[in-house]
């Protein structure tokens, strides 16, 4: 049975992109690493966080697990859509509108980029509240940070996997805030520290 994103991140684990729950690497061994330790520290003044603080970075790797389980949510509704009139225009131009009258081409292609681009407008103004919210971009922005971090110290000889830390990029979130609120830290029960 899989774990929620809440039961791994009580057991020093969190979820990546896919849903697999992974081990977090302790802190010791990116800081062994003199590279990663220092661009850690110097990533952390500038985003005001600790990336060498085991149990703040499962609390941002949790925050950004929730960010991306509600980004799939919509992307999964939008998708069909997507590639149905995306997609599928081709292969209904090619067997079926080719065949009809100019007045009806014309309509057909009006009518396929009304709907692609109403679609993608709306998977837009779905998300922009969660795109324009400076909490979340923070969490983004220190995401993409520890992730670079973490191929400082690969690269530098630790014994990281390859994939770690297991999520893609956020190429939305390069400007820090420092004025916005933070997350409100998710309450473990005692004992539960990460491993």
């Amino acid at each position: 049975m899989p774990k929620s994103d809440y039961q791994a991140l009580q057991d020093g684990q969190f979820v990546d992109d896919g849903g697999e729950v992974h081990d977090l690497i302790p802190a010791t061994v990116i800081a062994s690493v003199p590279e990663a330790r220092e661009a850690a520290e110097r990533y952390g003044r500038a985003v005001r966080f600790d990336f060498l603080d085991d149990q703040a970075v499962l609390e941002m790797l949790y925050r950004r697990s929730e960010d991306t389980g509600k980004a799939g949510v919509l992307g999964c509704l939008f998708v069909l859509p997507l590639f149905v009139f995306g997609a599928g225009a081709w292969p209904f131009w090619d067997l079926v509108a080719s065949q009809r009258p100019r007045s009806f081409q014309i309509g057909f292609i009006v009518a396929d980029t009304v709907i692609v681009l109403g679609a993608l407008l709306a998977l837009f103004l779905l998300r922009r509240r969660s795109l324009l919210d400076k909490s979340n971009r923070n969490m983004r922005c220190r995401a993409r940070l520890y992730r670079k971090i973490v191929v400082i110290a690969r690269n530098g000889g630790a014994d990281i996997p390859l994939l770690y830390p297991h999520y893609g990029m956020y190429i939305t979130s390069r400007k820090f805030y420092p004025e916005a609120p933070e997350h409100p830290v998710p309450s473990l029960p005692e004992g539960n520290d990460s491993k």
